[in-house]
């Protein structure tokens, strides 16, 4: 252990609240970390962003303003773990703002293959572009990388985490309450709703990030639905416990809650955590599936939505249903992640007043 790796273990010692400062610049979002540094009044600035951006760029005089907001920047796109949709959704949210790009997806074509250190790799990254969005195996990785830069060198530039191991995706959670957001617009907004999340919940880092970001709504209910070996860990519960937000563990069959939920959230088995070949395999999942024949039991006003990639565990017959929200939920990854690009740049106004 270098003298880098005992400091930041002393950090991570750190109360949440004090760690998230270092992740802040003159009292503003600097890093996009964790799902605990987002408040309502940030929630809600991303959602009207978003939505002002989609509406300027219907035309082509507004996206050409938009592509002229941040076209002096640049952005590196560090994605060592396999991607896709976070991957281009970034991508094409730093276009939109008119932001150049630069990407590396695979550490055997960097110099870490010779030896190189990642924090190492991390500074010569940092001296070639304004902002670092980064997705990677490695637990605390982002969390590291923007302690490293913040605190050890002379040249921050902004992290955004695009998924750090099992543990959090916070811009898949901004997406995916813009998503509910939209979606019970007419309903009187997320406040009030009940949530349910179902699937690989112990390792799966999109409902654990959603789930740290229900403190900032008013009378949320959760409910957890997974086999045994899959519920949620109990530091989110804790966390849940905490804020008092009530929540319900189902471990017997996704049937059993789902007329109870406004929103239905979905997840796949993630057995690229799995110890030993094929140990998620062992455990039954069947009864945890969304199918057609359910489809009476779910409100007529709830929605569906699956982070992706998806398996079996909606059945593609549901994608027609209107209730079915994950397409579009999947294209609102884009503008939210723009938006949120333009609130840690603070050229947000300029969106907002065009």
């Amino acid at each position: 252990m270098n003298i880098l790796d005992e400091r930041f273990a002393e950090f991570q010692k750190l109360p949440t609240e004090e760690k998230l400062k270092c992740f802040e610049k003159n009292g503003r979002l600097f890093d996009m970390i964790i799902s605990q540094q987002l408040n309502r009044k940030i929630i809600d600035n991303i959602y009207e962003i978003t939505n002002h951006l989609r509406h300027i760029s219907d035309s082509k005089a507004g996206s050409l303003f938009i592509q002229n907001i941040l076209c002096h920047k640049r952005a590196m796109l560090y994605f060592t773990q396999p991607s896709s949709r976070t991957f281009l959704s970034f991508d094409s949210a730093c276009h939109i703002l008119g932001m150049k790009t630069s990407e590396i997806r695979d550490v055997s074509v960097s110099s870490e293959v010779k030896g190189e250190s990642y924090d190492d790799s991390l500074r010569t990254f940092s001296s070639y572009t304004d902002l670092i969005i980064m997705r990677h195996k490695g637990q605390d990785t982002a969390e590291r990388s923007a302690w490293l830069l913040n605190t050890h060198t002379n040249r921050p530039v902004p992290i955004i985490n695009g998924g750090s191991g099992s543990d959090q995706h916070p811009t898949q959670a901004i997406l995916d309450v813009y998503t509910l957001q939209r979606s019970f617009a007419n309903q009187g907004g997320l406040d009030g709703k009940t949530i349910l999340m179902c699937g690989d919940l112990k390792r799966g880092r999109t409902v654990r990030s959603l789930s740290y970001l229900m403190k900032n709504f008013e009378d949320i209910e959760i409910i957890f639905a997974s086999p045994k070996p899959f519920q949620m860990k109990e530091d989110v519960r804790s966390f849940l416990e905490r804020y008092k937000i009530p929540y319900h563990v189902e471990t017997e069959a996704l049937e059993n809650v789902l007329s109870k939920a406004d929103a239905i959230y979905m997840t796949r088995i993630q057995d690229e955590h799995d110890i030993s070949a094929g140990d998620s395999s062992r455990v039954d999942t069947s009864r945890f599936k969304l199918r057609p024949s359910d489809m009476s039991k779910v409100r007529a006003n709830a929605v569906i939505m699956h982070p992706f990639p998806r398996r079996d565990e909606i059945d593609v017959a549901i994608d027609s249903d209107p209730r079915a929200m994950y397409w579009r939920q999947e294209r609102n990854g884009m503008w939210t992640r723009a938006a949120l690009i333009a609130y840690i740049f603070n050229v947000h106004e300029e969106i907002l007043n065009y």
